[in-house]
This record gives C-alpha cells, sequence and structure tokens, in this order.
C-alpha cells in the first residue's frame, strides 16, 4: 500500500517557489484559522495554475485576451460620474470663511 501511495505521489514543483509574500500569508492564514497549509501541495498547485495560464495564452492571440481583460475590469469597476460643474457651484456659493 505504502508503494502505490509513493507511486501516486506528484513530486514537488522545482520551478515554483514560495515567496515571502505568499509564505506571510499562509502563516497569516494558519495563525488566524487554525489551519495547517500544506507547502508541498500549496507548491503544486501554485505550478498547475501557471501551466494552466500559460495553454491559455498559447491558445489565444493578443487582442482577444485584451478584450476579456478589459471587459472583466469593466465589470469589476462601477464606473463613477462626477458633475465638476455643479461641485464648482457648491464650493463658489459658499461664503468665505472669515480670516
Amino acid at each position: 500500500m505504502i508503494r502505490r501511495i509513493i507511486r501516486k505521489r506528484r513530486p514537488a514543483p522545482t520551478l515554483a517557489g514560495i515567496s515571502l509574500e505568499e509564505e506571510l500569508a499562509l502563516i497569516r492564514v494558519e495563525l488566524m484559522y487554525g489551519l495547517r497549509v500544506n507547502r508541498e501541495a500549496y507548491l503544486r498547485r501554485k505550478v498547475d495554475e501557471r501551466n494552466e495560464m500559460a495553454t491559455r495564452m498559447r491558445e489565444r492571440d493578443a487582442a482577444d485576451m485584451l478584450t476579456d481583460l478589459r471587459g472583466s475590469l469593466e465589470r469589476a469597476v462601477q464606473p463613477t460620474v462626477v458633475d465638476l460643474h455643479s461641485r464648482r457651484r457648491q464650493h463658489s456659493t459658499q461664503d468665505p470663511e472669515p480670516a
């Protein structure tokens, strides 16, 4: 049984490392939530995500990626409309403060 587990276990990724910021975030999660984060599993997940992103980028051209990025940014950020003329009128109608 142990041999089966060892054979099925994926090797630890060699191209990815945990940055200082990521390590601090993992420690914060462990302390705040009382969880134990498996660093090897975290690194495997990071490599998998990197590979998935590379595959996605190879399959698409830059214009499509830019269009998708622009669309997601527009959905994420609600535009704020500011009427500068009304703001100027409010400030100009107020009495100046005595010095």
